[in-house]
């Protein structure tokens, strides 16, 4: 079996679809583990038929961090084409109503993928999280939205959410 965490909204309602993960340019057809409410955590575990896989990939495994990002921290974020860097932003920068929400936010917006794209620790080669949202401002109601960060849900809630059978 071969799991895969992605953001609960990506999906829809996992258990009313039939969810279908690529890897590899291969979809391979996918079981709902667990979901939670976008409102919530926003995370969604599948499960996959690992011996779909090529031989190269079945041995893979990404741990999750065990440290919180830090301001300023160099990420990767994999992304359909390829993958995009960026740093951690402080959550600080972030309008009055967002800081206590979003803890952990990037601010590169238009080149750091969609929801569900892994964010990765540069250095340590581990998953930082998992990307979930855009945050924008409006200088008014009638005026455009201006993006100023992604937030994505952190590791350590990713290890809450999943279940210790499907750690490793």
């Amino acid at each position: 079996m071969v799991l895969v965490i992605t953001a609960s909204h990506v999906l829809g309602s996992a258990s009313h679809t039939e969810p279908i993960v690529r890897i590899a340019g291969m979809d391979l057809p996918a079981k709902t583990i667990r979901q939670s409410p976008y409102e919530w955590m926003d995370l969604t575990l599948l499960s996959a038929d690992e011996q779909k896989l090529p031989i190269y990939l079945r041995m893979r495994r990404m741990p999750l961090c065990e440290n919180a990002p830090w301001v300023g921290k160099p990420v990767i974020v994999a992304i359909p084409e390829g993958t995009a860097r960026s740093r951690v932003m402080s959550p600080s920068l972030l309008p009055p109503p967002y800081r206590t929400i979003f803890s952990t936010v990037i601010s590169d917006v238009a080149t750091t993928g969609n929801s569900g794209s892994g964010v990765f620790d540069a250095g340590q080669k581990c998953l930082l999280g998992i990307m979930s949202r855009k945050i924008f401002t409006r200088a008014d109601a009638g005026s455009e939205p201006k993006d100023i960060a992604k937030y994505f849900v952190p590791a350590s809630t990713i290890r809450a959410f999943i279940s210790k059978e499907y750690r490793f």
